[in-house]
């Protein structure tokens, strides 16, 4: 027995379905390179039976009150902080992240989510209008049928971020996670069900892009919500708009971290190592370009090296361990090419840049510092654990060079001068920004990107309006006045 099978590949209609007719492809552990599981693609019938089940359900769950639906909601939050040990652990195995990481931010940030908009979907509403003695009404109605397609780096969370604001809103949801990591979204799907979801709200249906292009064109689909990268969000968004389907897309990003000369150093490192190497550096909003103010250069890569070279690699199950693997070696190899072209170009590499000799997908955190804008590691997303320092004289300088990029997803500033923070932020072309700290992202906070990384918000009462559309109604008091 594999350590990881699943029940079966897919969850439909409120229970594990699989079609072995669909291409079998493994689930590879990142940490040893074994097989842990093997699982089939989504066939059109699988497909047609997902969409099918999730169409007849959500017609049932938006006429549930929207307390009854919350209520859910907040079971399947309760459920999952219940089993945080064993849904992380997991995620590790699908993966790769440290049990130090996924016990306090995987599984734990997708209940926060159903936490979230289970106690908001009371509260999701329209107004009334005053219009002389005539008045008008406004409702927030559902979409209908929603398609989430997830990214490999967060497949719990992700499948709980587009999940949850989908199903408060009276919706129903079809998630196709990473055919990389294919196991957590499974157990979401499950959880939802115990938690007294109607059958068919939340199903769950693996493959590659072709069940994911199978599932954005589908006429019973009314809504795609995709976390991945900008290539392949410009075909999800193509092919959705030829339905005219609402889209969420959160993207890929090149982001600026801004570290000013009076920044507090211990917190500026801080911030610099966590936007690039929590998670083996496989985060979307990653502040990869580092730039620090020249006074301090010096000072910042000392200690910059000198805690980069503390980081513990190891077996991600073991709860000292810091960094575990990429997410697949076909990832790592992208990395180790990227580092290769860093060098190339002239980049100085501080620390990194090789492979430790161990089992598993592992590269060791890469400093490169003397980067200059016009790099192709400092214009090219590497989803790796590969920083970028560069060198900045004053602000107005950094600001055009931190904006001179066709991404837009994050940004931060690390000051102690909290007038020039508010100041640069307003005129970063980013999202989401962070003043000394980097990466927080709470539940309560909208997150999305500008330019190339995306459209729409996640989280926050902003992800309510890109899963309802409004209904305006005009209610006439009087007679008809016509001329006819």
């Amino acid at each position: 027995m594999m350590r990881a099978q699943p029940k079966a590949s897919h969850f439909v209609d409120g229970a594990y379905l699989d079609d072995t007719n669909g291409a079998a492809f493994d689930c590879v552990y990142p940490a040893t390179g074994e097989v842990i599981a093997q699982l089939h693609e989504a066939t059109p019938a699988v497909i047609e039976a997902a969409v099918m089940s999730a169409t007849r359900a959500q017609k049932d769950w938006a006429g549930w009150r929207p307390v009854e639906r919350g209520r859910v909601l907040r079971r399947a939050a309760d459920i999952i902080m219940s089993r945080n040990r064993e849904l992380s652990e997991l995620e590790t195995l699908d993966t790769g992240k440290p049990l130090q990481e996924t016990l306090y931010v995987d599984a734990t940030s997708g209940a926060e989510a159903l936490e979230f908009f289970g106690g908001i979907a009371p509260t999701i509403n329209g107004e009334m209008i005053p219009l002389g003695s005539d008045f008008a009404y406004t409702k927030r109605v559902p979409l209908g049928v929603c398609v989430g397609i997830g990214a490999w780096n967060y497949p719990t969370q992700i499948a709980c971020w587009k999940g949850a604001p989908a199903l408060a809103c009276g919706n129903a949801m079809i998630f196709k996670p990473s055919e990389t990591t294919p196991l957590c979204a499974l157990k979401v799907a499950e959880i939802m069900i115990e938690a007294g979801a109607p059958s068919g709200l939340y199903n769950v249906v693996q493959g590659m892009g072709g069940v994911g292009a199978a599932l954005v064109t589908h006429p019973g689909v009314a809504k795609v919500s995709l976390t991945g990268s900008v290539p392949t969000g410009r075909k999800v968004y193509a092919a959705a708009a030829e339905g005219l389907r609402n889209v969420t897309m959160e993207l890929g990003g090149k982001s600026p971290l801004i570290i000013f000369d009076d920044a507090d150093l211990e917190d500026a490192v801080s911030g610099a190592m966590l936007g690039n190497f929590y998670s083996t550096g496989q985060v979307c909003s990653n502040g990869t370009r580092v730039f620090v103010q020249k006074a301090i250069k010096t000072q910042f890569l000392a200690r910059l090296v000198e805690r980069t070279k503390a980081i513990k690699l190891g077996d991600p199950m073991d709860e000292a361990t810091q960094m575990g693997p990429m997410a697949s070696e076909a990832q790592r190899r992208k990395v180790q090419a990227y580092i290769s072209v860093g060098k190339t170009e002239g980049a100085q590499c501080l620390i990194g840049g090789d492979t430790p000799e161990m089992d598993g997908f592992y590269i060791n955190p890469t400093v490169f510092c003397d980067v200059t804008d016009d790099m192709v590691i400092a214009r090219e997303e590497i989803f790796g654990p590969v920083m970028a320092v560069l060198e900045f004289e004053n602000e107005e300088e950094v600001v055009t060079r931190a904006n001179a990029t066709e991404f837009g997803l994050s940004a931060g500033v690390f000051t102690s001068d909290l007038t020039r923070a508010h100041r640069v932020v307003d005129q970063l072309d980013a999202g989401t920004c962070w003043i000394n700290t980097y990466n927080l992202a709470p539940v309560e906070v909208p997150f999305g990107g500008s330019k190339m990384s995306g459209v729409g918000r996640e989280n926050s009462r902003a992800a309510i309006e890109h899963y309802t559309e409004i209904k305006s109604v005009y209610v006439a008091m009087g007679a008809v006045d016509s001329p006819y």
